[in-house]
């Protein structure tokens, strides 16, 4: 049976910049290395709306991206 390990966590946070000459919504990524695997979505969540209230964007979505390791 295989077992993955989780090895590291990431936080990305999605600003909407605005629309093209298209119509399409311009979004924008910043990503922060390093998050806690243990992190909770709540925490990470309360980090994000910390970090967005810096910003002049508007904060459209929060994503977790994790890395495991998969071993049999």
């Amino acid at each position: 049976m295989a077992v993955a390990t989780l090895l590291d966590s990431q936080l990305s946070l999605v600003f909407n910049m605005g629309v093209d000459e298209n119509g399409k919504d311009i979004y924008k990524r910043k990503n922060y290395n390093n998050v806690k695997t243990s992190a909770t979505p709540d925490q990470l969540l309360q980090a994000a709306q910390a970090i967005a209230s810096l910003q002049s964007e508007t904060l459209t979505f929060v994503e977790r991206n994790d890395t495991n390791q998969i071993d049999a």
